[in-house]
């Protein structure tokens, strides 16, 4: 089977370039850059950072603002991606909208060096070698970086309530093999590997990644008085398998509300009474 070297598209055998982006074409297992080749570490703990140490002509591209440190011989470019004005419009229009900057940064080793990345709040890294045309469906702004092989798009939620409560919006980010990706997400990780069928009920926006075989929607969490008074907020996110899954046990939203308890209202800012104490107040 082969495979786009640039959008992870499946072309004919016997084809050198790619019928959708005009990328070269390689067979499954002939990767132009092999993703086990690159070398990296990941260090610390709830502050962690991702160590890439790049051989001669090796890339990675990142978001915007993540990159922590490199060596003199890594070249870097700040750029939009696409061919065409048209591409690269579109794709800083897609970009803001999955929560990530207009522009990224491209990083390129023209003798063997070193660069670093890291998320913009305390958590963990998580690291996904992709196989060609697989995909990972990541929370908005998760996406730290990847080699030059993988694609960054944007899924719409396909249902209209998980899109409205799901406290990702509609938005949620696309990343598509071959090749290595770093994402980063909140407090410590858990990871669940669904069977067919079997199901998992997490905290709306505690969503980290989860496999593009997982089903997601957003269910109402029983009673009125569970969604009132429970703390818990009105909806829970139900992954369904087969798929792997990764949560978050920390959220931006949630630390937010930690260190400004006063500014946000606190936990009962995110159920039911925090309206009804709301109304009582009021200074009016």
């Amino acid at each position: 089977m082969a495979f786009c070297n640039k959008c992870g598209a499946s072309q004919a055998d016997d084809a050198r370039f790619c019928f959708q982006c005009g990328g070269a074409v390689a067979v499954v297992g002939v990767a132009v850059q092999d993703s086990q080749s690159l070398e990296y570490t990941i260090h610390g703990d709830n502050l962690q950072v991702a160590r890439v140490k790049l051989k001669p002509g090796q890339e990675l591209y990142a978001e915007a603002g993540k990159m922590v440190y490199k060596t003199p011989s890594v070249q870097w470019e700040t750029r939009m991606t696409g061919n065409s004005l048209g591409q690269k419009i579109w794709g800083a229009v897609k970009r803001k909208l999955s929560g990530e900057s207009l522009f990224m940064t491209h990083f390129r080793a023209n003798a063997p060096g070193e660069v670093g990345f890291a998320g913009s709040y305390p958590g963990r890294i998580q690291v996904f070698d992709l196989l060609p045309g697989r995909s990972v469906l990541v929370q908005r702004d998760g996406f730290l970086a990847a080699q030059p092989t993988v694609q960054l798009n944007i899924a719409l939620v396909k249902k209209l309530g998980a899109g409205f409560f799901g406290g990702e919006g509609f938005i949620l980010q696309k990343l598509t093999g071959p090749g290595i990706v770093f994402i980063h997400g909140g407090g410590d990780f858990i990871e669940f590997n669904l069977v067919a069928g079997e199901q998992l009920q997490v905290d709306t926006g505690c969503i980290v990644a989860f496999e593009e075989a997982v089903q997601y929607d957003i269910q109402f969490v029983g009673g009125i008085k569970t969604a009132i008074f429970g703390g818990e907020g009105l909806f829970l996110a139900t992954l369904t398998g087969p798929g792997r899954v990764i949560i978050q046990s920390m959220t931006l939203d949630k630390m937010r509300r930690e260190l400004a308890p006063s500014a946000t209202g606190g936990g009962d800012e995110r159920s039911g009474l925090g309206t009804i104490t709301g109304l009582f107040n009021s200074d009016d």
